[in-house]
């Protein structure tokens, strides 16, 4: 373990800041929780985000902005506002190499970054309606909801070693149940529980709402081919015999454009102020190393 109280390996004090988030963010832990890899770890990530804040700090972007002391006071009382108490918050702090006045200074410059990458961001191109129109046709299967199946299921299995479960007598009894239920499909879920010997039996054989896929391909070629409320003949897998029931339909549907239209532009303009950012900061870091 590090030393209980972390002392800066950085001359600028609002680096243990960024010290505090790489721990947190990688191991969910304080600086002084950290082993000797995981800190060396924690330091890289450290090291390149106060360097890339640096960096836009020190851009003319950044040279105008002002941040309101009451934004500042904002953050602060977030930040000590997940302690039990005042004094639980600073003790933290001191723990991690910091006190508030640095926290304060190291949150300031964290909004200002904030407002020069929101600044950058405000000149990405806007997204037109042919850019929306050409996502949701590319992606149209994000926008489907796939066809789903409630269903029901009666397993007799196949068990040489039991006499009522060799083949022919485990097909004669679902057979025997099948035929029951084309009279009444209604008594099911009570023949369900009465005579399946799957788990499922104990809610009247409840496979519950279902998609292409998931069951066996023998029971799902079957499910998928039934009419709503019918009950199958007597399907065979490798666990056993089974009778399905198709207890109802909900049909595949497709969330049209004019719905989809402002998801899709946030989407898309999010992924724009993006690309405007990454691009804005990898000119600032070459002219800083020129």
């Amino acid at each position: 373990m590090m030393s209980a109280v972390v002392k800066n390996t950085n001359d600028t004090p609002e680096y243990a800041y960024h010290m505090l988030r790489g721990a947190l963010e990688k191991f969910q832990k304080n600086i002084a929780e950290l082993n000797s890899d995981q800190y060396q770890q924690a330091k890289v990530v450290a090291d390149k985000t106060f360097s890339l804040e640096s960096i836009v700090l020190s851009s003319p972007e950044a040279r105008d902005i002002i941040i309101p002391e009451s934004k500042v006071n904002g953050a602060i009382s977030e930040v000590s506002g997940r302690y039990a108490d005042y004094d639980s918050f600073l003790q933290d702090l001191k723990n991690n190499g910091l006190d508030e006045d640095v926290l304060r200074r190291a949150l300031y410059r964290e909004l200002v970054f904030d407002a020069v990458m929101d600044r950058v961001s405000a000149i990405s191109p806007e997204v037109s309606d042919i850019d929306v129109q050409i996502f949701y046709q590319l992606h149209k299967e994000r926008f489907t909801k796939p066809e789903k199946r409630k269903a029901r299921h009666i397993l007799i299995t196949i068990n040489p070693e039991y006499a009522e479960n060799d083949r022919q007598s485990s097909y004669a009894r679902i057979n025997d149940i099948a035929e029951k239920l084309q009279k009444n499909s209604g008594r099911f879920e009570s023949l369900a529980k009465k005579y399946s010997e799957c788990p499922t039996a104990l809610e009247g054989g409840k496979l519950g709402e279902l998609v292409r896929g998931t069951l066996y391909p023998e029971l799902d070629a079957e499910l998928f081919s039934m009419d709503e409320g019918a009950i199958s003949d007597v399907i065979e897998t490798e666990m056993g015999f089974h009778v399905l029931f198709c207890e109802k339909i909900n049909k595949s549907i497709t969330v049209p454009l004019s719905r989809a239209k402002a998801r899709i532009k946030d989407k898309l303009q999010e992924r724009q102020r993006k690309a405007c950012q990454k691009a804005w900061l990898v000119k600032a870091q070459e002219q800083q190393n020129d």
